[in-house]
């Protein structure tokens, strides 16, 4: 045999290995939850195709710093926003600023403007990517999300900024198919006795417009979503089978990677190292050395990154932790703790007797949170008619009712399983609470600051769950119809959103 023919039957073999890896892997995924991960990457894609350019909130930002990463090689050093003389250009083409939280004013319409916007970004200005260390409010999040976007920005780069956004933005909504996957699979691990359900939870994820909007554009929120939708998962499967090396590994990844995507994932660690610690004691009855190890290198795997970022910004004359040490020390630092605290009960909660109201004429639990989840897009300036959000209160209280039947109807399993439903309250709470003390730290000059609902999103899994349960509350016979009729109502609700982002800009 020839040197040649050896070789190609050395890469034959070798593709050959790759496909049955890969034919393994999907073989262990159910259909139905990669169904519903194409079902939600094919949704955001819709939304990033509906969404005009730089119309998703900050998402001047989050591309000025892929901008800076990919021409730079260096983190952003500035909070500013004096971006890229290309980005710029774009942005005054479009007219961004003017459009973006003025539902009056609508992006270019005619064939003219969009002549005049080609010819504007074809200049030597409009090619100019100068990279000048400015990223705005992104300047203070970790890299790991921007460093994966540099990929499609490198590979647009020939058709300028539109073309460079809208790749990115595609990578955005492939992440949305991860975290619809991840959440099938954390139904399957957490309602093993109703595989219907799974289905019901994951199609209810992927099209949830509120997912699909923020995935539909470049914004780190769009991995946050999936590597804690992948955190749950595995936490699910570690109380069910047993923290293995491998599933502590893959757990302490996973919380690796969170850190490194976005500063928001601080509120679900407290929760995730609870279940790790109660994990590892339930795995020492059998053999301690083992759940010791595997805790020990677990949390090696955490530190390990962070600490090569930190060293990073050290060698670079910057804060261990860059621009975020900064938003860090502003959100945690207060001067008044029973203020703070008061503060962050009434962001969630009608105030108790004696308290201090910091929102006046304002329920939080409805007008911030319950109203944002129903739907506020872009830049949250677009709105649904009054009379849509009082009319959601009734299929939200009805699914409400039913998870309420669905847990006294389970109560008995739920007994047995209290520690885990702990650890996932833990990280629910500590997500709520990393929400609220940020919030705070811009208090009083915004009531609210931080109080967006897609912040909540990386607890999508426990809504999934809450969605599969509300199905299983309407009984054995019932709830496969019911089931059903959820799927359907989150398809129209999909598609009057993006009817709504339609008639705000291109009405």
């Amino acid at each position: 045999m020839s040197l040649a023919q050896r070789g190609r039957l050395e890469l034959s073999d070798e593709r050959a290995s790759r496909s049955r890896l890969v034919a393994f892997i999907l073989g262990r995924v159910p259909l139905a939850a990669l169904v519903c991960a194409l079902v939600a990457a094919l949704n955001a894609i819709g939304w990033s195709f509906t969404t005009p350019p730089f119309q998703v909130t900050d998402e001047p930002a989050h591309f000025a710093y892929v901008e800076q990463l990919a021409n730079s090689g260096r983190l952003p050093s500035s909070g500013s926003e004096e971006f890229s003389p290309d980005e710029q250009l774009a942005l005054r083409a479009l007219r961004s600023e003017q459009v973006a939280r003025q539902p009056e004013n609508q992006p270019i319409a005619t064939a003219g403007e969009q002549r005049a916007l080609e010819r504007d970004l074809a200049s030597p200005a409009g090619s100019s990517r100068r990279a000048t260390g400015a990223a705005g409010v992104a300047a203070s999040q970790p890299p790991l999300y921007y460093a994966l976007e540099t990929i499609p920005y490198e590979l647009g780069s020939a058709g300028g900024v539109l073309v460079q956004l809208q790749l990115m933005r595609l990578l955005s909504a492939l992440m949305a198919g991860a975290t619809a996957l991840f959440t099938f699979l954390f139904l399957r691990e957490t309602l093993p006795a109703i595989p219907w359900a799974w289905t019901v939870g994951g199609l209810s994820v992927a099209l949830a417009p509120l997912l699909a909007s923020t995935s539909g554009g470049v914004n780190p929120d769009a991995m946050l979503f999936a590597v804690s939708a992948a955190a749950f998962y595995c936490l699910a499967r570690a109380f069910r089978r047993g923290l293995t090396p491998r599933l502590a590994a893959a757990c302490c990844v996973l919380t690796a990677i969170g850190l490194l995507t976005k500063l928001t994932f601080l509120g679900l660690v407290p929760g995730i190292l609870l279940a790790l610690a109660v994990l590892a004691v339930r795995e020492a009855r059998s053999s301690r050395r083992v759940a010791v190890r595997t805790l020990v290198i677990g949390l090696a795997m955490v530190a390990s990154p962070l600490c090569l970022y930190v060293l990073v910004n050290l060698i670079s004359g910057r804060s261990g932790l860059g621009p975020a040490s900064a938003a860090v020390e502003s959100a945690t630092h207060s001067s008044s703790p029973g203020a703070e605290i008061s503060y962050v009960w009434q962001l969630y909660l009608p105030p108790l007797p004696g308290m201090h109201r910091d929102f006046a004429d304002v329920s939080s639990a409805r007008d911030l949170w319950f109203n944002g989840l129903v739907g506020q897009y872009g830049w949250e300036d677009t709105f649904f008619p009054g009379w849509v959000y009082d009319l959601a209160l009734i299929p939200a209280g009805v699914l409400a009712a039913l998870v309420l039947r669905a847990l006294l109807v389970g109560r008995a399993a739920l007994r047995r399983r209290a520690v885990e439903l702990c650890t996932y309250a833990v990280m629910a709470l500590g997500l709520l609470v990393l929400i609220g003390v940020s919030s705070y730290s811009t208090f009083p000059a915004q009531a609210a600051g931080f109080a967006e609902p897609r912040y909540v999103l990386p607890l999508l899994p426990l809504m999934a769950a809450a969605i599969a349960l509300a199905a299983r509350g309407a009984g054995r016979r019932l709830g496969p119809p019911v089931g059903a009729l959820i799927v359907v109502l989150f398809v129209a609700y999909d598609v009057f959103s993006q009817l709504q982002v339609v008639a705000r800009y291109y009405g």
